[in-house]
Order: C-alpha cells, then structure tokens, then sequence
C-alpha cells in the first residue's frame, strides 16, 4: 500500500513480445518479426477476475504464457505485489512461479498419460518440497480432488479414464497444490462441451471465493466471460483496444471491434434481435507480420479515416466520456470512440452459463 492506495497484486506494463522470421540455412538472417503480443498495459487487483478476449491470433494466449514465465517477453514488465518478475532468475524466479500457476485450454494434452492423477496433482510438491511435508502428499492430493468435485478414491486412476470436463477439474487441482494468489486460466473451456463449461465456471467462481484467487481469465467467447469477470479487455492484433467494468464493456462499448463482437451475441428473444444492429466486419485479421500503420484496425473498420492510418489510438478515456463524464467511463483505443447501444444484459442469450449446476463434468 502507497499512500492509502492498494497496489495492484500483478501489474504489467508495455509488454511486447516478437518471434524473429529468419531465411537461409547455414546463415540465417532476420527477415522480419512475428508480432505477437506489441504493448499490452493492464493490472490485477486481489481477489479480481480479468477477463482478455479476442479472435483467435490476437496473443492472448501469449500473454498468458509470458504471466507465467513460459515465455520470457521481447519488452516490458511484469510486476508481481510490485517485483518485476521478468528480471528474475533461479530461486527467487521459482518463489515466485509458485504464486502465479496456470489453467490449460485443452485437458487431453497437459495432462501427462502416463502418470496417475495422484501423481500429476502432487507433482508441484516435488518441485517445492517444503509447500507439504512428504508423509502429508497423499492426504492433501485427496483434499484437493474433493475440493475441485472429484472422488477422492479416483486417486490412482489415470487420465484416460476421464471424460474431458474431469480432466480440467484435475488441472484446476494440480494449478492449486501450491496455494497460488493468481491463476492463469487460458481458455479453459473452450474445449469442453457447452453442458460442461457452466460447471467449470462455477467452480471456477467457488474456488476464487474459497481461496481468495485473482484470475487473469483468457477466452473468445464474450458470453462466457461475461459470466466469470470483473474487468473485461478486448484484444486485437497484439494490443488491449478496450478495457474497462464487465457492466461498461457490455453496456457501453466504445471501439468499433468490441461492438462488433457484442453484436455477434445472440439474442433469443426475436424482438430484441429485430432492434439491434449486426455488425459485419470485412476482410481478415492482417498478418502479425505486417500491422496496418496507425490504428491496426483501420484495415476492418467502417469509421477509418485519413488520420487512422497516420496516429496510433492511445488507449485512454475518449471524449465521450469527458464531454459528459459518467459511470460507464472506461478506456478505448480509438480516434473516434462513441458509445454505443449494444444488447443489454437482460436481452442477452442466457445459454447453458446461466443454469450455474453442480453436477459432475
């Protein structure tokens, strides 16, 4: 705490990170870069969900994996209760690799085949041996199973022998051993059935409450992150175009992707979907290879003009809202932000999310 302010628990800030497009194959030689992930600002409060959406190569899930040092970042920080975790190395890196753990997209591949669920869950503490003492493993495993809704006699079963709703309910386990403060869970639905994903996300949501978690929560689909955040940012092409409350990004969205996006959802009532304007993009994402000058966006967008090509949006509080300042207020990277009326969340589809089960996945 800085002067009666609460400091953010992970804070991140200009982080960039470029995979280099080499020719030759003795010699080789850097033709260019593959730009992933190119300036993303955001911060964590304890005990939040964040949730980042985008299309698919958008680097999201880079960004994930540079939170959790599986990638080391091109540029930039990430400061984790104010230590910049980028700089670190060795024992001090591991301390912190221990408060930060991560949630995989697909539950047939990170769990390993081979080994046991007691096993998998318990391979944190041979990593940390002093996170639970030896004789105690077992034991805790077992909790932990009952804690994600697992039996506990599925102790020496193996992967297989689950259906793939289980299997994330293991890799929320394993995630957990150590007693994180932040999980990173990368899409970690978007592989199960839709009659499954509530049941994760309630977990998910009992979990964060149980243990006092703070979520970055990565997904592409709005309505499931609707559902389980906060603060919701809208990635496109390697940068956060948008950001701001759940309430503001769904009610109030003012870049003109977001409000694509939120026309996308659909609606079951005819009459609300007879009201509200579908928004169709043309073209395609360009290359990460190759970003439009200016605005990124401007290649896909209905508002492009002259000075889009030639200004980079900053990502900051349009006019909009300081004309007339208000509670929707939030942060848009866009020349010519304006509010817009998207569907409402009593007009939104309510799905399989909004029957919030307990039932076994």
């Amino acid at each position: 705490m800085v002067d009666g302010v609460v400091e953010p628990i992970l804070e991140v800030s200009g982080l960039v990170k470029y995979y280099p497009l080499t020719q030759g194959i003795l010699i080789k030689k850097q033709i260019g870069a593959v730009k992933a992930v190119d300036g993303v600002d955001f911060a964590l409060d304890k005990g939040e969900t964040l949730g980042i959406v985008g299309e698919s190569g958008c680097g999201k899930s880079t960004v994930a994996k540079m939170l959790v040092n599986l990638e080391r970042p091109t540029a930039g920080s990430i400061r984790y209760k104010g230590e910049d975790i980028t700089k670190l190395s060795g024992r001090a890196l591991k301390t912190v690799r221990r408060n930060i753990q991560m949630v995989f997209q697909d539950p047939y591949t990170s769990l390993n085949p081979r080994m046991t669920v007691g096993d998998i869950i318990g391979e944190p503490y041979e990593i940390h041996p002093d996170a639970v003492p030896k004789g105690d493993r077992r034991k805790r495993v077992r909790e932990l199973l009952d804690v994600v809704g697992l039996n506990p006699e599925y102790i020496n079963r193996y992967p297989h022998q689950f259906s793939g709703g289980q299997r994330q309910r293991i890799g929320i386990a394993r995630a957990l051993a150590l007693r994180p403060e932040v999980i990173v869970a990368d899409e970690p639905v978007s592989a199960l059935d839709v009659s499954v994903q509530a049941q994760v996300i309630n977990l998910l949501d009992r979990l964060q409450n149980d243990f006092d978690l703070s979520y970055v929560f990565i997904a592409h689909d709005l309505s499931i992150v609707r559902h389980i955040s906060d603060r919701v940012g809208v990635m496109y092409l390697g940068r956060i175009v948008e950001i701001g409350k759940d309430e503001e990004i769904y009610g109030h969205a003012t870049h003109p992707y977001t409000q694509a996006l939120l026309s996308a959802v659909p609606v079951p009532d005819p009459e609300a979907r007879a009201r509200r304007e579908r928004i169709i993009l043309s073209g395609d994402v360009p290359s990460p290879t190759n970003i439009p000058s200016g605005c990124r966006f401007r290649t896909r967008c209905w508002k492009a003009e002259e000075r889009c090509a030639l200004e980079v949006p900053l990502l900051a509080v349009p006019a909009v809202f300081r004309l007339a300042p208000g509670p929707a207020a939030h942060d848009s990277a866009c020349h010519f932000a304006e509010e817009k009326r998207v569907v409402p969340p009593e007009e939104q589809a309510p799905g399989v999310l909004d029957d919030l089960g307990n039932g076994g996945a």
